[in-house]
């Protein structure tokens, strides 16, 4: 709850409109990169292989930007990371000829935190109703807010008719008493109102906020995979992430404040070298696991300061020794997460890993042995129009952002307690508006 005993909501987005095309603009905000893209979602029949895409997405636009001004998904430097989505979001504004005035962004800072609660409401008559759904969703999530944390989101799992659980729309089924089983994410409210502070300074409203994990599962994972029970783990620049599906829903997500940049700092630190060299060392030479040739290649270290110092000479080797235990580290950390969850047993035998950090050679063998199960290298699916650079992994959390729309009516419920946004109190007739529903 907040100070004055209202759980925070952030922004919900409109349902996308049934019968006619809609141009969408979504902001992804990372440590290493910043990506707008803008994309034309046109209705369709349902996909058999990708899980709620009532649409087809179409990319117009796309712009990309270096990251600055952000740590760990934090926004440390408000200046430099607005000027950073300035341009990210001009150049896919001139690419698509349209201009963007609100967007849909990803938010992977503020302690994301995962949890299920349950709730029973008595049915108002013999059958499910609509309203009966409404009443029992709202149940779920007015008790889950706490004090400096905001709701995310709140995501039903399954419903439960007269304790009889397991079931996916009770809609018409008969009974008395109806439940729900919700997956509540929430994060703490002011980095993530800097985030959105930072975004409206460019002129631009924030139509709603998405947990990085949860878009990365969404544009990587299949329906098959969500279905017998999968986890998505986006390695970033600054924060790796964790998603958990179960029979087609997202039921677990976690977010670690490391990820590839930490890796590269490790490279400039061990051989003095600038950050810039650093990742140009781990992307063209880096390996998470040695060869029997890496003591006979010989990499070239540019010194710091360019003029003065010759450059260094190492054996490969000595690169992999520096990457392995970093890379390691947040191996084990992801693994430990996902035990503590409560859901490793139900991921079953597969790994999805994704994110700009995922490019790196050998990491899937690495996480193979460390996790313990199969692991994949995840792509985003599904989308027409992405340039040859926006088709890795990297874009896994920016394709997923263009998917949620399609997916977000199962959170299009009214919260009893929610906010009108940022700002507070409900205007007058908002709030006679909520009581002739709520009595009538």
């Amino acid at each position: 709850m907040s100070r004055n005993g209202t759980a925070l909501y952030l922004p919900r987005m409109r349902p996308l409109p049934g019968r006619r095309a809609v141009v969408m603009s979504v902001l992804d905000v990372g440590s290493t990169k910043i990506c707008c893209l803008i994309a034309k979602l046109t209705p369709r029949e349902g996909s058999d292989v990708l899980a709620g895409r009532s649409h087809a997405v179409e990319v117009l636009g796309y712009g990309y930007q270096r990251s600055r001004g952000i740590k760990s998904g934090v926004i440390v430097d408000m200046d430099a990371a607005e000027q950073a989505i300035r341009l990210a979001v001009d150049a896919a504004e001139r690419m698509a000829g349209v201009t963007v005035e609100s967007v849909i962004a990803n938010v992977s800072c503020g302690r994301l935190q995962s949890e299920i609660f349950s709730a029973t409401v008595p049915l108002a008559g013999e059958s499910v109703t609509e309203a009966d759904i409404q009443r029992v969703l709202v149940a779920g999530s007015s008790h889950s807010a706490t004090d400096g944390r905001a709701v995310t989101h709140a995501l039903p799992i399954s419903y439960s008719l007269d304790g009889n659980r397991g079931i996916r729309d009770p809609r018409g089924m008969m009974g008395l008493k109806l439940g729900v089983d919700m997956q509540v994410v929430t994060t703490e409210v002011p980095p993530v109102r800097n985030l959105e502070l930072c975004i409206n300074r460019g002129h631009l409203q924030v139509e709603t906020l998405v947990a990085t994990p949860f878009a990365s599962g969404l544009s990587t994972i299949v329906d098959d995979e969500a279905e017998l029970g999968v986890a998505c783990i986006d390695m970033g620049g600054g924060t790796t992430t964790l998603s958990v599906f179960v029979e087609g829903q997202m039921v677990h997500l976690d977010a670690i404040a490391v990820g590839g940049q930490h890796v590269t700092t490790d490279i400039a630190r061990a051989f003095a070298t600038r950050l810039t060299d650093a990742e140009r060392l781990k992307t063209l030479h880096g390996s998470a696991l040695s060869s029997s040739v890496d003591d006979r290649d010989m990499l070239t270290i540019p010194p710091v300061e360019g003029e003065g110092d010759l450059p260094n000479q190492i054996p490969r080797s000595a690169l992999t020794r520096v990457i392995r235990p970093r890379v390691e580290e947040i191996l084990e950390l992801v693994r430990d997460r996902l035990t503590a969850s409560g859901f490793a047993g139900r991921v079953g035998k597969q790994i999805v890993l994704t994110g700009g950090a995922s490019q790196l050679t050998g990491l899937s063998e690495v996480a193979r042995r460390i996790i313990g199960r199969n692991v994949r290298l995840g792509r985003p699916l599904g989308v027409a129009g992405l340039p040859e650079a926006a088709k890795g992994p990297a874009f896994a959390a920016s394709v997923g952002l263009l998917i949620y729309p399609q997916v977000s009516q199962i959170e299009q419920f009214q919260p009893k307690y929610k906010r009108s946004g940022w700002s507070g109190n409900q205007g007058y007739l908002a709030r006679v508006g909520q009581w002739i529903r709520e009595s009538f």
